[in-house]
């Protein structure tokens, strides 16, 4: 992680709020305040709402090739990724004195049944689930050897540090520090073998997934909010070239939160 730094107050701002009533009427209250500009013009993006619409925000930047460092406020439910929607401060400087995270999304290679392949990124996590009542039959390599011949499962999981105290907590696995370099390998409601709890891999190895028996045992895969059904292989790896930046007030860093919510029962 790089040495922390301040943005400066002359930053152009873009403003992008989610659709609930909370976001939108304090996008109207920011407008009387600031002047904001469209997304390619701007310097930073000032994002309201929840986590989930700072990630759709984010594939947006990532879908548009205009990535730029972004400052959420929350107007949702738990706000991970966003700083406190009331401060005494301007927008402006809030902004300029935030300090930067970068987050490193992952990539998911997904090849369907009909054999076409599909790449997303998962700022979170990617996910296999099974698609019907009859359990999931996954194997599992890690850099091309084998870990797992047959894994029963409802589902699996690889999670980024930024994404492990979403579902990836919900489902039992580890919450990694931001600046690990590792990743969480994490099955949902394991059924065989009924003792593996997961793994913590470093975040340079490639993770593979064959779907076995696909057309008993039909698998989706999800990468964060993106879904792909039908599928036969995934790959999982780190897509460095994309990598993002978030922006805290002082003292409220996302590495903060993710360290104190190990501690928090």
């Amino acid at each position: 992680m790089h040495t922390p730094r301040t943005m400066s107050q002359r930053q152009r701002l873009a403003l992008m709020p989610s659709d609930t009533p909370r976001a939108e009427e304090a996008a109207q209250f920011l407008q009387e305040q600031h002047q904001f500009v469209p997304l390619e013009e701007a310097d930073v993006a000032v994002v309201l709402g929840g986590d989930g619409h700072m990630l759709h925000c984010l594939h947006h930047m990532l879908d548009h090739g205009r990535v730029i460092p972004a400052y959420g406020l929350n107007y949702g439910t738990v706000g991970f990724m966003m700083n406190r929607p009331k401060s005494s401060r301007p927008l402006a400087e809030r902004v300029a004195r935030a300090r930067p995270l970068d987050v490193t999304p992952l990539e998911m290679i997904a090849t369907t049944g009909s054999g076409k392949q599909e790449s997303f990124c998962a700022i979170n996590e990617v996910s296999l689930l099974r698609e019907t009542r009859q359990t999931a039959k996954l194997e599992v390599s890690v850099n091309g050897k084998v870990r797992l011949p047959e894994l029963f499962c409802d589902g699996i999981l690889v999670s980024t540090p930024a994404g492990s105290t979403a579902y990836n907590l919900s489902a039992n696995g580890p919450i990694l520090p931001m600046g690990s370099n590792m990743l969480a390998l994490t099955p949902i409601s394991p059924f065989r073998p009924r003792r593996w709890r997961g793994a913590i891999i470093p975040d340079h190895y490639e993770i593979d997934f064959r779907v076995l028996e696909p057309e008993k045992r039909p698998v989706a895969t999800v990468a964060d909010q993106k879904e792909l059904r039908d599928i036969l292989a995934v790959k999982v790896k780190v897509a460095r070239q994309d990598r993002l930046t978030l922006l805290f007030d002082p003292g409220k860093t996302l590495e903060e939160r993710i360290f104190a919510e190990q501690f928090h029962f």
